[in-house]
């Protein structure tokens, strides 16, 4: 069990990803597929062709750690993306369903309050 903070970035690659990738050629997949700095923080997620099997790679503050998980049985189901991206957003709490096996498409979200984003303060001029 994942014990991630609600404000963690959590992107999801949704190409297809070679598992045999490590720190390096996950680092530069978030960076053509998904247009992140992982050294900016967040917690990307890559998924394998039979989707059997995830990655999640994570920039602790002073290296890089993965976590890895393979299914024995079943596969993960990905969120809906749209055709061109190579990824979508997810909150702590989505990651966690697809690591459970939650079905996206069955999922209802009820009504909560979200702050708004903050506006562009523009200072006055004196």
């Amino acid at each position: 069990m994942l014990s991630l903070p609600p404000q963690l970035g959590v992107f999801l690659c949704t190409r297809p990803t070679d598992m045999r990738k490590s720190f390096d050629g996950l680092l530069a997949l978030a960076q053509e597929h998904l247009a992140r700095d992982v050294l900016e923080g967040g917690l990307f997620v890559f998924v394998n062709r039979r989707r059997d099997r995830v990655k999640l790679l994570w920039w602790d503050g002073d290296g890089l750690a993965i976590f890895y998980k393979r299914l024995e049985a079943g596969t993960f189901q990905m969120p809906a993306a749209d055709a061109e991206g190579g990824g979508v957003e997810l909150d702590a709490a989505e990651l966690s369903m697809l690591l459970s096996g939650v079905d996206f498409a069955s999922v209802r979200r009820r009504k909560r309050y979200r702050r708004p984003a903050p506006r562009d303060v523009v200072p006055a001029s004196a």
